[in-house]
């Protein structure tokens, strides 16, 4: 197994914490990780995504989404079974889960819901005015010399 020491990064960076910590604990995290349930992580739109995720069995009292930390956290606890049954075969897994996904800045969850055996959950970027390009106009005033004139 691979690991890598992070130890210079955080000597040698300043405001780069998060990154350092999210690479540190993605690296960390157990690569045995189960696929239940099974996903998908598609782009909708240029600032639009989407996370599907098979939750067959599951109602939607039984699935809980948070968002914290800038992780969005999608877990589903199953009811205790109704009634007495025997399985000949049981192949559709309703075992509790925890799916963490890690958002990048300015993403959030818009909404969710669950149709057809399939919680879909929207996210969006928004990014403030203050973050996006504007052009700035070529004169021969500047506003510091309009400062100075009032």
């Amino acid at each position: 197994m691979r690991t890598y020491d992070f130890t210079p990064l955080y000597r040698s960076t300043v405001g780069f914490d998060r990154l350092a910590n999210m690479l540190d604990s993605v690296l960390t995290t157990d690569n045995a990780q189960t696929g239940y349930p099974p996903y998908n992580i598609e782009k909708t739109g240029d600032d639009a995504y989407r996370i599907t995720i098979a939750v067959a069995g599951f109602t939607e009292s039984e699935l809980s989404i948070e968002a914290r930390d800038g992780q969005l956290v999608i877990s589903g606890k199953k009811d205790a079974e109704e009634g007495d049954r025997t399985y000949l075969h049981r192949g559709i897994a309703t075992r509790a889960f925890e799916k963490r996904f890690q958002l990048a800045d300015h993403v959030r969850a818009e909404g969710a819901e669950v149709e057809n055996g399939l919680l879909h959950v929207d996210l969006v970027r928004e990014v403030p005015e203050a973050l996006k390009p504007r052009r700035i106009s070529i004169g021969k005033t500047s506003a510091i010399e309009n400062k100075a004139d009032a």
